[in-house]
């Protein structure tokens, strides 16, 4: 097995992206990442990787700062070697996130020792059920470019979520897409959650974020079916996203409104 290391996009989307294809709900993250480079969304040192075994395409990587080394359910016995390249260029890797195995693997692998962990699960929405909340949802235009920023500063804050990124490209680009929406209540936003433009049928919700003042009301349930809902008329078959294992409230809240899970990942910090 072998790694190939890149920052061409195109030149990994030919060797990579038929092999993300095949399973677009597990690589749900690196695909939308590979459409963010291609749309400018991220432009600076991206690092795009596949592994070659033999003839065949067996797995993907992808970092793009300050944002976590991206893996795809590679080998285990591939991680090493990824590891190894990388030491080798100087690189650096600030994080780790992937299925929990894969990113373990990666980690022990690293030659710097893990400070922290996010563990959280990937879900699947089933049969899509209707929360009730006072207020209704709206979908987030150019005017509310600053207000979303805000928003998305607080949560990364908030949730310890590449807290040095400065959110503004990816809301921006995200707002161009119509992929924000809010929850609005006397006509004030209240809650937003994102909800990516299909891919392959995939999309997926997320962040979805209320300010702590406003919670207990149901504006985040109501948002997140209102993302989810959108996800589905947009033509999604595949509807997806991600919780924090240390959060019980949303964990049940996003199960309430039809969602199973799938698999387990971990984002793992280095010093």
């Amino acid at each position: 097995m072998k790694w190939t290391i890149t920052a061409d996009v195109e030149e990994y989307a030919a060797a990579a992206e038929p092999w993300l294809l095949r399973d677009p709900v597990r690589n749900t993250v690196m695909l939308t990442v590979l459409r963010g480079i291609r749309s400018g969304q991220f432009t600076v040192d991206p690092l795009l990787a596949w592994l070659e075994d033999g003839d065949t395409v067996a797995g993907a990587a992808c970092q793009t700062p300050p944002y976590p080394l991206a893996l795809g359910d590679v080998p285990l016995a591939a991680l090493p070697l990824l590891a190894r390249d990388l030491i080798e260029m100087d690189h650096d890797v600030p994080a780790v996130g992937g299925p929990a195995a894969v990113a373990e693997a990666f980690a022990r692998a690293w030659w710097r020792p893990e400070t922290r962990r996010r563990a959280e699960r990937l879900y699947r929405l089933g049969s899509l059920r209707a929360p009730s909340a006072p207020g209704k949802p709206r979908v987030a235009g150019p005017d509310d470019l600053p207000t979303a920023v805000r928003f998305f500063q607080e949560f990364q804050h908030e949730a310890h979520v590449e807290r040095t990124a400065d959110p503004t490209p990816v809301v921006a680009a995200r707002v161009n897409r119509e992929e924000l929406i809010w929850w609005e209540d006397d006509d004030r936003p209240v809650s937003i959650a994102g909800v990516s433009a299909p891919i392959a049928g995939m999309s997926r919700i997320g962040p979805v974020y209320t300010p702590p003042d406003l919670r207990g009301r149901g504006y985040g349930s109501a948002v997140s079916h209102a993302a989810s809902r959108k996800a589905l008329d947009d033509g999604a078959t595949e509807v997806l996203l991600f919780t924090d294992l240390s959060n019980p409230t949303s964990n049940s809240v996003y199960q309430r409104l039809g969602y199973r899970p799938i698999a387990d990942y971990a984002t793992i910090h280095f010093t």
